[in-house]
């Protein structure tokens, strides 16, 4: 069965593009799409950094432009993901009235990495880590959606 997934970090520009390309290489009979909390980098590509460290791994996130979370999100898709506490509290705040639709954390899928959450690579300049951790991640949520 097909699911509409979104991932969400606070930019839209490091973590949650990643976790969309991975994703969507491992699982392309779902439809994706990321967002950020913050509204500042809309329209812009993945950060220059993050889609090298991407691209070193096979994965193209060229394609991809930041937006902004909506409170609509919640109708327009099956499983919203995020990437710390914070995302998901922000996130929570535009839920609508009745809306059922499950929030987790990306990490809630890589159970044995220990990980609660997944750096911002934008600050700790890890992007290979961040991604060892997504990647783990989506390969878990994979399996999850099978």
């Amino acid at each position: 069965m097909t699911q509409r997934i979104l991932f969400v970090c606070l930019g839209n520009i490091c973590r949650s593009p990643a976790a969309e390309g991975a994703f969507r290489a491992r699982a392309q009979h779902h439809e994706t799409d990321s967002a950020g909390t913050s509204d500042w980098h809309i329209g812009a590509p993945p950060y220059g950094p993050m889609q090298e460290a991407a691209q070193a791994r096979g994965l193209d996130l060229s394609d991809l432009r930041a937006r902004q979370f909506r409170a609509e999100d919640f109708d327009r898709f099956d499983l919203i993901i995020g990437m710390d506490a914070n995302n998901i509290a922000d996130i929570e705040v535009l839920r609508p009235m009745g809306s059922e639709t499950p929030v987790r954390v990306l990490t809630d899928f890589a159970p044995d990495t220990g990980a609660d959450h997944v750096p911002d690579p934008y600050y700790t300049r890890d992007f290979d880590g961040a991604l060892d951790l997504i990647e783990t991640a989506v390969a878990g949520l994979e399996a999850h959606l099978r």
